[in-house]
């Protein structure tokens, strides 16, 4: 059976584990994965480091002057684990980008237009050649609306919540509670869902995958197959 080249777009919740299962799938075809959400993480890391954010409100003439300067620069960098990390201005940020500090702001970061606009062009770019997977908000609708593979990842708040907040144990923060992680989710769908620019939606053309009740390895060969169905020339 010969497979052809195609997009991969995964959108959904926050907190369903696109990273997770993009990851898992670029892997396993030999595929270049972008985490777009990452993106997002680190331009609010940015703007939280150089006090751009203060009481819920941001200095947006200021971040757009820095975005329009070049003066945040991501990447990804692989590492020998085979495993990918987010690197902002040439440092590996992927821990601090997971922090709640990030977490409770990077929703306001991602609702502003010309951040969108900016993360947009560079998604674009990365994927011109296709051979791609990128999760996120809005791959499917607005950077790869022609992607030949679109799923919507979804679960239930409670079982998100959860998934974060085991995460975030598993990282050493024992301040953070079940409470607070279940409220920073619930937050975050609302904003996704009704901000003005490419607000979080299924696509019409995406499957929809609610993996409330699945296993990683249920969840991984549910992909694979969808792709090997898309990808049949």
């Amino acid at each position: 059976m010969t497979l052809k080249k195609i997009t991969i777009a995964i959108d959904g919740h926050s907190s369903t584990g696109k990273s997770t299962m993009a990851k898992a799938l670029a892997k396993r075809i030999g595929y270049a994965y972008v985490d777009t959400g990452a993106m997002y993480r680190a331009v609010t890391l940015f703007a939280l480091r150089n006090k751009l954010i203060r009481r819920g409100k941001v200095d947006e003439p200021a971040l757009k002057e820095h975005l329009k300067r070049g003066d945040i620069a991501i990447t990804f960098r692989p590492t020998k684990e085979g495993k990918s990390v987010t690197v902002l201005n040439g440092k590996n940020v992927e821990r601090y980008i997971r922090s709640m500090r990030v977490s409770n702001v990077v929703s306001i970061i991602a609702a502003i237009g010309f951040v969108r606009k900016a993360m947009v062009k560079q998604q674009q770019a990365m994927g011109k050649d296709k051979g791609l997977v990128m999760d996120g908000r809005d791959i499917g609708t607005v950077v790869f609306p022609d992607a030949e593979m679109k799923v919507f990842a979804t679960a239930s708040a409670e079982v998100r919540a959860q998934r974060r907040f085991d995460e975030l144990r598993a990282k050493g923060d024992t301040t953070t509670t079940f409470d607070e992680v279940l409220a920073n989710v619930t937050e975050r769908d609302r904003i996704d869902s009704t901000r003005k620019e490419s607000p979080l939606r299924q696509a019409d053309d995406a499957v929809v995958l609610d993996n409330s009740h699945m296993t990683l390895e249920e969840q991984d060969e549910w992909l694979y197959n969808l792709y090997l169905a898309r990808a049949k020339n």
